[in-house]
């Protein structure tokens, strides 16, 4: 922060949408709910190592194929790393708090007394690869680019509350607002930032495979498609110094390997053809990870902790299809689920099993409501009959064994009519029942397995089979599928991303994560609450009662979760002291970890 501003009498005021801030002069960092840990002349974040060794490279492996450089469009998949390595926003995010962002690109930002516009200030030593210095009027174009119809429509979805973008001078950014929005003023922070020249006279959705100009750590040496992905730091990086950067991005390459399977990756692994491996597969974790080199050291297994907020897993209906559209159905379809039996069988009991929208989180709802809850309802004019205790009678075989529960199952569908001949179970309308899995990775498949016995129990047949990854990623985006498996990672701090994700808005919008399809006025009436909330008790309440709505609902069969990040690597890493408490175990080990 330059020396004016230090001057200035920072009158630092909590609002009541519980938003730590200044107003009226230009301020470093921004907290939702809480002040920002570290002050305006922080050295460097305490989860780094400052006087990290630079040099040396890191192999890592990938899934899949690749087929464009630009990883902001909806019709192609961009390779592992581009995002965080190549493109940097205005603001970092602290990784050991909640929500806070700390000035990267911009030294600062000011947001009106109204609360109703922002200004970023650039710093004036921020560059391009190129060696261009970074201007207001690259940010504008950075903007404009990704809400436009040619860029993925979660943009237009995340910052729909900005009017409008003015450049004040080559270093000063305004945006307006359209309504008041707590957290907004933060999430353009998060834009990322590219250069017009990148462009090179194309449009938009025509920039395939050129290599990007923009500010990050890193560019492409090299790839080759459906192969591999080296990325190269860029001698004259700008950010070295900064605190944000300081201790960070240590490597001097960073190679992604691509493999069709993630069995072979793993035997490719473990035969020194890569340096670090995140597992998400139990049985590979459980079973597989053994060997001479994990014996003598060679390579290291390990589980790192962390607070997250879990979200929700689940198998998502998908209600655009009329076999789903009852929600009868859908919870007779959730009894059949064993989850006890597939933890134990072929999780050897690592997971957790999701209970929430926000499980691991004090978001998540309880079995009863609120008086508070009630209130709110009332407030909002939804229903109390829609305000019910969570439906938990399918959660734990060991409440009721799966017979049991598949009897339940058997009651709902001959509530509605539904009769089983010959082992096959029909509608009302004499349709046989039968539907598809989505899948795109063949691991998968030994989990839905058991699950599909359990349903030709009740006569009805569940197919899958595993597809190639571009095409998997086609058919989610235009809905192309009965069901599939979804996670929805949720921040400390949720706010305009449930947009995307539930809002009945976005629910036909192609390319949205509202996979399931949810139309629900009730539902939005809480997102915009959680978004527009007054303090964050307002927020908390808003989303347990919104938790509440969507599980009752069964828009998706809950599935599980794990509190840790399970990796392995080559013992030649030096790691910081200080584990983050909020954090992707891949990111956090690029940014991070150094060679000895």
């Amino acid at each position: 922060m330059n020396i004016y501003f230090k001057k200035l009498l920072k009158l630092t005021i909590m609002l009541s949408s519980g938003l730590y801030l200044t107003m009226g002069h230009a301020d470093y960092s921004i907290g939702i709910g809480y002040a920002p840990k570290y002050p305006d002349n922080f050295v460097n974040f305490d989860y780094v190592k400052p006087d990290s060794k630079k040099g040396g490279t890191i192999r890592l492996s990938a899934f899949g194929t690749f087929e464009s450089l630009n990883p902001y469009l909806l019709k192609s998949l961009a390779p592992a790393g581009l995002s965080g390595l190549v493109f940097e926003t205005l603001m970092e995010r602290s990784l050991d708090e909640p929500s806070s962002s700390y000035g990267h690109i911009a030294s600062g930002y000011e947001l009106s007394s109204d609360e109703l516009s922002v200004t970023y200030f650039i710093k004036k030593n921020a560059k391009f690869s190129n060696g261009d210095k970074i201007t207001a009027n690259d940010v504008k174009f950075s903007f404009e680019t990704l809400i436009s119809n040619m860029s993925h429509p979660q943009y237009r979805i995340y910052w729909a509350d900005i009017a409008e973008v003015e450049v004040l001078s080559n270093n000063k950014i305004k945006f307006n607002f359209k309504q008041k929005n707590p957290e907004l003023h933060m999430i353009i922070g998060d834009i990322p930032i590219f250069s017009s020249k990148w462009f090179n006279g194309k449009e938009f959705e025509d920039v395939i495979l050129d290599n990007p100009i923009a500010s990050g750590p890193y560019f492409i040496s090299n790839y080759e498609t459906g192969r591999f992905i080296e990325y190269t730091k860029n001698p004259d990086y700008w950010a070295n110094d900064e605190s944000t950067r300081r201790g960070m991005y240590n490597f001097d390459k960073i190679i992604f390997k691509y493999y069709k399977d993630m069995t072979v990756a793993l035997e490719a692994f473990k035969a020194g053809e890569y340096d670090f491996i995140y597992e998400n597969h139990s049985k590979r974790w459980a079973r597989d990870y053994q060997g001479p080199n994990f014996d003598n050291g060679i390579i290291i297994k390990k589980e790192l902790y962390h607070e997250n907020n879990a979200g929700i897993q689940g198998f998502i209906f998908n209600t655009r299809k009329d076999i789903f559209k009852n929600k009868e159905v859908r919870k007779a379809i959730t009894l059949a689920f064993d989850f006890d039996w597939s933890n134990s069988n072929l999780f050897y009991n690592q997971y957790k099993r999701c209970e929430s929208y926000f499980s691991n989180s004090e978001l998540a709802a309880d079995i009863m409501p609120s008086d508070a809850e009630f209130s709110l309802a009332e407030s909002l004019s939804i229903p109390t009959k829609f305000i019910q205790p969570k439906d938990v009678s399918f959660f734990k075989s060991t409440d009721k064994n799966i017979r049991e529960r598949l009897y339940e199952a058997k009651k709902i569908f001959d509530s509605l009519g539904w009769k089983v001949k010959n082992d096959i179970l029909y509608d009302v309308n004499n349709n046989p029942i039968e539907f598809d899995f989505l899948l795109a990775q063949k691991g998968f498949e030994r989990i839905l397995a058991p699950f599909a016995k359990n349903l030709k129990k009740l006569g009805i047949t569940l197919n899958y089979r595993t597809i190639d990854l571009s095409l998997y990623q086609r058919r989610v985006d235009s809905y192309d599928f009965d069901m599939m498996v979804m996670s929805y990672p949720q921040s400390q701090s949720p706010g305009n991303e449930l947009f995307s994700m539930f809002h009945s808005s976005v629910s036909n919008k192609k390319g949205s994560y509202n996979l399931s399809g949810i139309n629900n006025e009730y539902v939005d009436k809480l997102i915009s609450k959680i978004v527009y909330s007054s303090s964050r008790d307002d927020m908390i309440i808003s989303a347990k009662l919104l938790d509440r709505i969507l599980w009752n609902n069964f828009y998706l069969l809950p599935n599980w979760y794990i509190n840790t990040h399970r990796i392995a690597f080559f013992d030649k890493f030096v790691e910081p002291q200080i584990l983050p408490k909020y954090y992707e175990a891949t990111n956090y080990i690029l940014k991070t970890w150094s060679i000895e």
